[in-house]
């Protein structure tokens, strides 16, 4: 008798973008995601704004994962979903939509981690990292290198003890008058500036990272020389933007040497948002040949928040067993 294939429906719905994948034996068959571009209007995610609008766009979403995917509900071995962390009623949308679609379907249901899925999109395409191997995992709300010794056995090595790169990001792009989000075009002006203003980098022991520190250098700096000439950021923006880029980018890779140097793990990989960074990536590139490391970068779609890393981990959770019940309840605070 045939082997019953594994066929999952994912859900994402951390933050303000709400996705949909299905995967069907450790292959993604689909991956459709709605972005809400409302945010921009109030400089970032207003929480109660993206829950109305995952409401509105759950429903088609997940019509448009099976329809592409060619899955007919009645054929899903379960569903998974992200528990947390995330904004309490962005993840409530996803998980109500999840324990109500299992329920009626007879079918079981498994929670996913979000910074954990993130680290395991490096395993929907090739080349997929071999074990133990360290990811850098940035985006807007964390900020954190991992030693991923298994597919679901991950220890933190370091965190941010306050905000997140991809934070610092948006709000030094606040602070220029740039659009949310910031990132991505900080990225864009960088590259034709030059890093010629130096900005802290903040002293902090072992592993861990920080940032307020730089978002108040940073504003200092704006505020001092604005004072001097009002249009000094207009006049100096890119370069501006280099330097931000640049200091943001050496905190990261001054932390990855050190995990480095203490693991001896030379396998590198970076997950979330932040890595579709190109100055981070070129950094990461450049130490390929100085500290001879084999760099690991998933392709843009898997970076930012989507279903099919959720879907990528519910996987070998099911081959686990790893099930859970109706009884589950989001989580804005999640650690693993």
């Amino acid at each position: 008798m045939a082997k019953k294939p594994v066929i999952l429906l994912a859900i994402e719905s951390s933050c303000d973008d709400t996705s949909a994948a299905v995967l069907k034996d450790g292959k993604i068959l689909s991956n459709c995601v709605a972005s809400q571009s409302i945010h921009k209007a109030y400089g970032g995610v207003v929480p109660e704004v993206a829950s109305r609008a995952h409401q509105i766009n759950i429903v088609p979403v997940v019509h448009a994962a099976l329809e592409q995917a060619g899955v007919a509900k009645e054929s899903l071995s379960a569903i998974a979903f992200t528990l947390g962390p995330g904004l309490m009623g962005s993840l409530l949308v996803g998980v109500s939509f999840a324990k109500s679609m299992a329920l009626s379907l007879n079918i079981p249901m498994i929670e996913v981690h979000h910074v954990q899925a993130h680290i395991l999109a490096h395993f929907i395409e090739a080349p997929r990292p071999e074990f133990p191997f360290l990811c850098l995992t940035v985006s807007g709300g964390h900020t954190q290198i991992v030693q991923v010794n298994d597919y679901l056995q991950m220890d933190i090595l370091g965190k941010t003890i306050d905000d997140a790169a991809g934070e610092a990001f948006d709000k030094t792009g606040k602070l220029l008058g740039l659009d949310y989000p910031a990132g991505p075009i900080i990225d864009r002006l960088a590259k034709q500036g030059k890093a010629i203003y130096e900005f802290t980098e903040p002293n902090i022991p072992g592993l861990d990272f920080s940032f307020s520190g730089l978002k108040t250098n940073i504003l200092r700096f704006l505020q001092k020389n604005h004072r001097k000439d009002p249009l000094f950021i207009q006049e100096n923006l890119n370069d501006i933007c280099a330097s931000v880029q640049d200091r943001i980018v050496s905190i990261l890779i001054n932390k990855l040497k050190k995990a480095h140097q203490q693991t001896g793990i030379q396998r590198i990989a970076i997950a979330g948002g932040v890595s579709a960074n190109s100055g981070l990536r070129a950094a990461l590139k450049a130490c390929e040949g100085s500290e001879n490391w084999t760099i690991y970068i998933p392709k843009f779609e898997y970076c930012t928040d989507n279903a099919a890393m959720i879907a990528m981990t519910a996987y070998y959770k099911f081959l686990n067993a790893d099930f859970c019940g109706q009884e589950v309840a989001p989580l804005a605070r999640y650690h693993f």
